[in-house]
């Protein structure tokens, strides 16, 4: 009876901890995929769990921060969902790639064409962005999420210093620091070209041996060519020698 009484507890205790603590995991997030490095391009997936039991999630909506415009924002194409690019015009205008941009995205929103995300499920919205700014830490992305029975969810209150984490709070992406030689391109970009210039060198040290093989034989000929030409020209002299005797 003891036992069984202390099983019972231990189940409770376990319930009531994943109850408790499912809020910390549930809300909509975002994360890059890679690194986001300051003045770079990333690729940012927002991670949108279905919290309800009863109800699909239909409809997701993501603020961009004006205070750090993107020049570029493209979603990626998802099937059973219609998305929709908003823009903005900006108080000020922002220098990008030699342009001068006068507008930037401000809304990406993503509505279900079917069932959405269903009870129990989770789905990305992936999104190319970039240039992240240089002079930020990280960014705040807020976020609208509706449900099937008409409830919506806003993932909008800020994370403040020293502060417990809000009940709904909004996406943030942490930045990380940019490349000390002013690249921002990806890892996998940099090891394609350190093994395209190792395959150019292993290429160029082979062939140097073959170039002064063919120097050698080339100095050899010429030689066997003199000699050979010294050897009908003794060969003559000869003659002419037997013959005035």
């Amino acid at each position: 009876m003891k036992a069984s009484r202390l099983a019972l507890t231990g189940a409770v205790a376990a319930t009531a901890s994943v109850v408790l603590s499912s809020p910390a995991f549930a809300h909509v997030s975002v994360q890059p995929e890679g690194p986001a490095a300051k003045g770079g391009y990333a690729v940012l997936d927002f991670k949108v769990p279905n919290e309800r039991d009863n109800a699909s999630t239909t409809k997701l909506e993501v603020s961009f921060p004006t205070e750090h415009p993107l020049a570029s924002v493209m979603p990626e194409p998802m099937a059973g969902w219609t998305v929709k690019v908003t823009k903005a015009e900006l108080a000020k205008p922002v220098d990008a790639h030699g342009k001068q941009i006068t507008e930037a995205v401000s809304k990406v929103t993503w509505t279900a064409d079917g069932k959405g995300i269903q009870p129990g499920y989770f789905e990305k919205f992936p999104v190319s962005v970039g240039a992240l700014p240089e002079d930020a830490d990280d960014m705040v992305f807020k976020a609208i999420q509706t449900y099937s029975d008409n409830e919506v969810v806003r993932w909008i209150e800020e994370q403040q210093k020293g502060a417990e984490e809000p009940e709904n709070p909004a996406p943030v992406l942490t930045l990380s620091a940019a490349a000390e030689d002013g690249h921002h391109g990806s890892s996998a970009a940099e090891e394609t070209s350190d093994k395209t210039t190792s395959t150019e060198n292993a290429a160029a040290e082979t062939a140097a041996p073959s170039d002064s093989s063919d120097t050698t034989a080339r100095v050899l000929g010429v030689v066997g060519i003199v000699v050979g030409v010294l050897g009908v020209a003794y060969g003559v002299l000869a003659g002419r020698r037997r013959t005035n005797a």
